[in-house]
Formats: structure tokens, C-alpha cells, sequence
């Protein structure tokens, strides 16, 4: 097996924190379980530093806790802490790593003081960082950044499985028809990211040349390390339930996620409080959506309709054809080649939300029903550009019904800067809407939001 060192865009963001703001504030690496959060940070310290102290608190001995139940003195912390790890620390070129934060509270309320200090910098990971069983009775300390780490992007995952993502962007500035066989077999490459998804240990699997079967045991085990977190917060299962009724309702072709729904019951407030604790967990994504769209993305969401999408894509192909112990390579392969029997607009959908989010847009979208008519409409994703904004469909056939996006574009065509669908299809435009593949969702993602 290759041990693989992935390139990651949270690095660079790393990067600029250590140039810029190091020297005031800590570093909080935060998301969702097996995202990478761990290695990103060692790496970054093996790579930017002198030396490094490494304390995961999900794995840490008695005698490094002790250390940290007096920090009154620092001179001595610090000696107690560099004998204890057998490391030696260097003015401003060293850095502390603090694993799984959320498990350690009162470590988390001493950065204030250990930054102050200035010695050295501080780099923290945290998974269901903002639960509150894990912050009662402390001070989140003001000085800290936060960095949210994603599962791998398209353009990550390219990076890592030695495709020239650099060809894409080429594809990108040509905006012009490529021709259908170049699209089919760059559409399948981005169905193979669909199927693989971008947590680390799958991308790895795949990189080794494990099967679909291999990698999909590896997503299974993923899932209930989510679940068993769950289950930790809320014996009653609930957290779970909410869970699993994501892909289900998404494929039901529903335009707000129903909790009543996933939980077989009328809802209560402890039921509405959960649903923030599985948002916390960074594991799904809210999509909500916007009553007004010409005023205000954020001013105008409505917060009780809205839509949740799973942080990966990768997951939520196992989670969607998860009624067999272990999918079949089949399947898998009819994925790849596009031969599925259902109509998989919703799986697309959710790989598009995860680009959207990851390159730090907010996810958004629109309902509404014409005056006296019964028929409804809805735009599937709504992003800002400068006072601007863009509408945005995903679809995975049948690109000539695209009415929603027409009648919104008449509707509000004075706030309106660009209208994208996203389809398998070749590069194309009909009129003012342009019709791009899916492949080219994280490059124009990323050219907008460096606009």
C-alpha cells in the first residue's frame, strides 16, 4: 500500500494565518470526523516549523493532562511540557498542536494565556466543536481563528489522483464546445469522484487501486463513527434518523427537508435543538431558502424551509444505495457509466452543494408559485457576486426543461449578474443561460469567489 501525502486548499489558508495572524491569534481547524483536520495540521507544522508538539486528547497519558491543571507559571509549563514530550521548543519557530480539542475545555479556555504569551504558535482541531456539553462553563477564547476543513473538492481530489486539473481550467477560459467524446470521459472521471467522494481513507483506497466494494466498507465505517457520535449526544437515536432521511427525501424530489418526516412524529423543541447539534457536527449541510432574493441572500432566508445535503458526496452514494451489507460493483459501474435506472438529478445535486460550500459560499435556494396558478418553481442554488447574485440548476438529463431558471431570470433579471446549468452535457448556451458540465462546478466556484 502508498501511503499518500494529499495536497489541501486548507493548507494554504494555514499558511496565510501563520504569515499574518499567528503571532495574536490560534489556529481552529474545524469539521466533520476523517475530514483530514489532523494530518493537515501536522503536516503543516513538519513542513513550517523548527520543531512541533503533537497532544492528541482523544490518546493522551495522565502525566500530560497534570501538566495542564497549572498554567499560572508558564516558564515552568512550558519545561514541564517540552521534558514530558521529550521536544525542545523554539522562540516564534515552534508550534503546538492541540488534537480533538473539544475533549479538552479547559485547555481550549487557556489559548487566551498561552497566546498572549508569544512564544510560540498554537494550531487546534476540534470535531463536534460546538456542542455544548463541550464548552459549558468555559470562555471561548477570543483569539482564536477558525478554518473549516472540508471533505476533498473536486479540484482536491484531481490533485490527488494525478488528473491535470489544470485542463479543466483551460476548458474553463476556451468556453466553447469540446466535443462529446472528450465531455463523456471527463464526465466520468467526475462520476468516479461521485462514487469515491473525498474523505481521505477513500481517496486513498481508490489511489491504491482498492475496489468499489473495498472503498464503500470503508464509507460504511465512516457513517457509524458519525453515528456513534450521534448516538453519544442523543441516545434516542434521533440524530440518526435525521441522518438517514437526507438522501431518502432528496430522492423523493422534496423542496424542504420534513423532520417530522425522518422522525416519524409531531416535532418538539428538543427535537429542533438536535437539529443544530447535527449541524455542529459539520457532517450535513443547510441549504436554505430565500423569500426575497433581490434584497438579501442572508437577510431574507427563511429558516424553517430549508434542505440538508450530506458534507460528502462519497457518503451519500453508499447511504443512497445502502440496502445490501455491501452495494455491488455493479452498480457502481452503471454509475460510472451513467447507466443508473433512476433519475439521479439529486445525487448531482449534492456533489454541486458540497463544491458550492466548500469554497465557503453559504448554500441557498428559491421556491415560489406563480399568482393564481398552481404550478411551483424552484432554482436549486442561489450565490452572490458583488451585489449581484446567480442562479444555479443541476441536472442530470433533460436539459431542455429548465423553466425555473428562465421564469426566475425574468423575475429578477435586475439583480442578476449570470445564469449557470449544470448538466453532463458539453459546454453550450441558450440565450442568456449558460449550460456548463459538472466538472467545471469547482473552477467557476473558485474564479467567483476570487472575483
Amino acid at each position: 500500500m502508498v501511503i499518500i501525502m494529499f495536497k489541501r486548499k486548507a493548507t494554504e489558508k494555514l499558511r496565510n494565518w501563520k504569515e499574518k495572524y499567528s503571532s495574536k491569534y490560534a489556529v481552529l481547524l474545524q469539521g466533520a470526523r476523517r475530514v483530514g483536520k489532523s494530518t493537515i495540521a501536522e503536516n503543516f507544522a513538519k513542513e513550517n516549523y523548527k520543531s512541533y508538539i503533537l497532544i492528541d486528547f482523544s490518546n493522551v497519558t495522565k502525566e500530560i493532562i497534570e501538566i495542564f491543571d497549572d498554567i499560572s507559571n508558564l516558564d515552568i509549563f512550558f519545561l514541564k511540557l517540552q521534558s514530558v514530550t521529550s521536544t525542545k521548543l523554539y522562540n516564534r519557530e515552534s508550534v503546538i498542536i492541540f488534537d480533538e480539542i473539544q475533549l479538552a475545555p479547559k485547555v481550549r479556555q487557556a489559548i487566551k494565556y498561552l497566546v498572549k504569551d508569544g512564544r510560540y504558535d498554537y494550531i487546534e482541531t476540534g470535531s463536534l466543536i460546538s456542542i455544548k456539553k463541550n464548552v459549558k462553563g468555559i470562555v471561548i477564547p477570543s483569539e482564536e481563528m477558525k478554518i473549516n476543513v472540508y471533505p476533498m473538492d473536486y479540484e482536491e481530489f484531481c490533485w490527488a489522483s494525478g488528473k491535470d486539473y489544470s485542463i479543466l481550467k483551460q476548458i474553463d477560459e476556451y468556453n466553447k464546445e469540446i466535443g462529446q467524446a472528450t465531455n463523456r470521459i471527463l464526465m466520468r472521471d467526475f462520476r468516479i469522484y461521485m462514487a469515491v467522494g473525498g474523505m481521505p481513507q477513500a481517496v486513498e483506497a481508490y489511489i491504491n487501486k482498492n475496489t468499489f466494494q473495498e472503498i464503500d466498507v470503508i464509507k460504511k465505517t465512516i457513517i457509524e463513527l458519525y453515528k456513534d457520535d450521534f448516538r453519544k449526544i442523543d441516545p434516542s437515536g434521533r440524530l440518526s434518523m435525521m441522518y438517514d432521511a437526507i438522501p431518502a427525501q432528496l430522492a423523493l424530489g422534496k423542496n424542504k427537508y420534513y423532520l417530522s418526516s425522518a422522525l416519524n412524529k409531531r416535532i418538539s423543541k428538543k427535537d429542533e435543538e438536535l437539529l443544530f447539534e447535527l449541524l455542529d457536527s459539520k457532517t450535513v449541510l443547510m441549504c436554505n431558502n430565500v423569500s426575497e432574493p433581490s434584497i438579501s441572500l442572508n437577510l431574507t432566508k427563511n429558516i424553517d424551509t430549508y434542505k440538508l445535503y450530506l458534507s460528502d458526496i462519497g457518503l451519500f452514494t453508499t447511504m443512497l444505495f445502502n440496502n445490501k451489507s455491501l452495494i455491488s460493483e455493479n452498480i457502481y459501474n452503471k454509475l460510472l457509466s451513467d447507466k443508473l435506472e433512476a433519475n439521479l438529478g439529486y445525487l448531482y445535486e449534492n456533489a454541486v452543494a458540497q463544491i458550492i460550500r466548500a469554497n465557503d459560499y453559504e448554500l441557498y435556494f428559491h421556491t415560489w408559485t406563480e399568482k393564481d396558478k398552481s404550478h411551483s418553481y424552484e432554482v436549486d442554488f442561489l450565490v452572490s457576486e458583488g451585489n449581484k447574485i446567480i442562479p444555479i440548476e443541476v441536472k442530470s438529463s433533460n436539459i431542455n426543461n429548465h423553466k425555473s431558471i428562465i421564469e426566475f431570470s425574468k423575475k429578477y433579471s435586475s439583480c442578476i449578474s449570470r445564469r449557470i446549468l449544470f448538466s453532463q452535457h458539453d459546454i453550450s448556451n441558450d440565450g442568456m443561460l449558460e449550460l456548463k458540465p459538472m466538472y467545471l462546478v469547482s473552477i467557476i466556484m473558485d474564479k467567483l469567489k476570487h472575483n
